[in-house]
């Protein structure tokens, strides 16, 4: 008897709400075939049979909220599939179904052997669902164990999909652009005799998927108990919620964003949508966003509309950073291998002003708080694809030359395209310097969940009062964007405050005086 688990969930979910049973009490079932799905407010999540057997029992009902690691359902393994009665009392029909099996193998060991499924990997913790960005080898290409096939682009990074064995391609059942998920299959292999078997099937079967969709447009599809439960307390009708997950199904986290969004927004994002594709004109050239574009746009918008975002403003004298990193560049250069930038000034100033000011180091998990004893940095980083904000971890307990190795470290891969999910996720709190852009002064955007960024900019000679006397000193325009709704102005204030005193008198920084 194996127990059928909640599984993990993702960053900060901690229970879901059991969706739809695809199997009932008694029926047999396979490995890795979906029994059960489970919505949280983020995402949808399939449960998959850990072995062949039958579903002894369902544990928790449709509507059911559970939480990671309670008991779903039992799976009787193995055997228990083959004790069922009706084989038993006919073993004459028992023998004629298994006969057509017997001889299909031997087919399949004619045309080449069996294949093996390519599956799309586990793409990190709440990414559910990523995009075939493009195919490293066609239908009838050799490939070796662990040749890189195909790369698929997710909301945050792009994985490459390994070849599972040796062999051929013999067919993909996906197209560039289409839209996968963990477990799902995109390829078989086989060996190189299967090949012109298997490519010719191909194309039926890539519609396969595509004519099973359709339905899911009719609006006949099926409605969990809890985005019923939340459409009837909103008095608006299932089928008016866009939806998400399996089949164009709406989960609980679209109907909680259908039933919230202002009226006005509703309408618009309605018209928006019934709202056909201009054409191009003769100069203009029309490219579909890339799935990391589209979840910038999706993610800064979400920020706008959830967090009550201020912006606060400070300068900052760069003299005594530029001074004491003219005097011993050479030197650290030389001990460190890595020239001293202003990055790492700023990353220890931001650390040492979070610890006196922990709301700007906080995040709103529903009605509570979370506050933070660690300082984990997101360093904004421009690629081509766009805007990433990889983590540079523990930077209270690291060096200036630390800091300045883990940022051009994470700055190479990000160029590279090499950044993993692990690189992107749990950041604190984030800095972003428009200033080796030119910009003088701009609003960062929050990075949810996070309620604090930090904006810095170009550095420019500018006239200030010294003494009573006007002096020239180099100046930047310091911007920290906040939370309203959990940090207040006079903590703002401070933060920024500490941040410049900080970066104005670095010896005491560094000397944590």
């Amino acid at each position: 008897m194996t127990d059928i688990v909640v599984p993990t969930l993702g960053e900060s979910v901690t229970e879901a709400t059991v969706g739809q049973w695809l199997k009932s009490a008694g029926d047999a079932v396979k490995k890795d075939e979906v029994l059960v799905e489970l919505e949280t407010d983020k995402v949808s999540v399939e449960v998959s049979a850990s072995e062949d057997g039958v579903l002894s029992e369902i544990v928790a009902k449709e509507g059911d909220t559970v939480n990671i690691g309670a008991v779903l359902g039992r799976l009787n393994a193995g055997g228990a599939a083959a004790s069922r009665p009706a084989p038993a009392k006919e073993p004459a029909k028992a023998e004629a179904k298994a006969e057509p099996k017997a001889e299909t193998k031997p087919a399949a060991a004619a045309s080449g052997g069996a294949s093996t499924d390519v599956k799309v990997p586990v793409m990190g913790e709440s990414v559910a669902e990523g995009t075939i960005a493009n195919f490293a080898k066609k239908v009838g290409d050799s490939v070796k164990k662990d040749e890189t096939i195909a790369e698929i682009e997710t909301d945050k990074v792009a994985l490459e999909v390994p070849a599972p064995a040796d062999g051929v391609i013999l067919e993909w059942l996906v197209k560039e652009g289409d839209s996968v998920t963990p477990g799902s299959v995109i390829a078989r292999i086989g060996a190189s005799g299967a090949a012109p078997a298997k490519a010719a099937e191909a194309p039926a079967k890539t519609e396969a998927p595509k004519a099973a969709a359709q339905p899911a447009a009719t609006g006949d599809r099926p409605v969990s108990p809890s985005v019923r439960r939340i459409s009837a307390e909103a008095g608006v009708s299932p089928s008016d919620i866009p939806g998400t997950g399996r089949d164009g199904r709406a989960t609980k986290a679209d109907a909680l964003a259908y039933v919230n969004q202002p009226k006005a927004s509703s309408s618009t994002m309605s018209d928006t949508a019934a709202k056909p594709p201009r054409e191009t004109g003769p100069r203009e050239e029309r490219v579909r966003m890339t799935r990391l574009r589209q979840t910038i746009a999706r993610r800064l918008k979400e920020a706008q509309d959830t967090a009550a975002m201020l912006t606060t403003f400070n300068d900052v004298d760069m003299s005594a950073i530029m001074d004491l990193r003219k005097r011993h560049q050479d030197a650290f250069v030389a001990r460190h291998g890595i020239k001293l930038g202003f990055m790492s000034f700023f990353v220890k100033a931001v650390a040492n002003a979070l610890k006196e000011v922990p709301a700007v180091n906080a995040e709103i998990d529903g009605q509570d708080i979370i506050y933070k004893n660690y300082y984990d940095i997101s360093v904004a980083v421009g690629t081509e694809k766009g805007l990433v904000t990889p983590v540079l971890r523990g930077v209270d307990e690291m060096s200036l030359a630390g800091i300045e190795k883990g940022i051009a470290d994470l700055g190479k891969k990000a160029r590279d395209g090499a950044l993993t999910i692990g690189d992107l996720q749990g950041g604190t709190f984030t800095i972003s310097n428009g200033g080796i852009y030119g910009s003088l002064m701009s609003t960062p955007i929050l990075n949810p969940p996070q309620s604090g960024v930090l904006g810095m900019h170009r550095i420019e000679d500018r006239p200030i009062v010294r003494g009573g006397q006007i002096v020239i000193k180099p100046m930047m325009y310091l911007a920290l964007s906040y939370d309203h709704r959990i940090v207040d102005g006079k903590e703002a204030v401070t933060f920024l405050v500490r941040v410049k005193e900080a970066l104005e008198d670095p010896e005491r920084m560094l000397l944590e005086v």
